[in-house]
């Protein structure tokens, strides 16, 4: 399947969003705080054009904007969640790709980064 990504701006995360559209970018924002959340010791960073958050100099997750879709990444993991993710695209290793109408869950988010700390340490 081949998918159309939405072209990141020259700048930071802010700039990121804000060339989303409002529903894009709300779901995305709901995101951030997510994992801002379950990871408070996480630096904010932007990799291979999208934002996404650092830690102990490691990536951690990063998320992003398509034409059709808004899109986590945190890696390998995915497989430990498949039964969770099961109403969701995670046909990509690594990414689960969601709807902004219908984001993930918060619980959901926080069990994923959370794993990904463990993972990582």
């Amino acid at each position: 399947m081949k998918v159309a990504f939405i072209k990141p701006p020259i700048g930071g995360i802010s700039d990121y969003l804000a060339a989303l559209g409002a529903d894009k970018r709300a779901a995305l924002e709901k995101l951030r705080q997510q994992i801002r959340t379950a990871a408070p010791k996480a630096e904010e960073c932007m990799s291979y054009g999208i934002p996404g958050f650092r830690l102990n100099g490691k990536l951690l997750v990063s998320y992003g904007a398509a034409a059709k879709h808004c899109a986590f990444y945190p890696g390998s993991i995915v497989r430990k969640f498949k039964n969770e993710l099961k109403n969701y695209d995670t046909t990509g290793q690594g990414t689960i790709r969601f709807s902004a109408d219908k984001p993930l869950p918060s619980a959901l988010v926080r069990k994923i980064v959370r794993a990904r700390i463990a993972q990582q340490e």
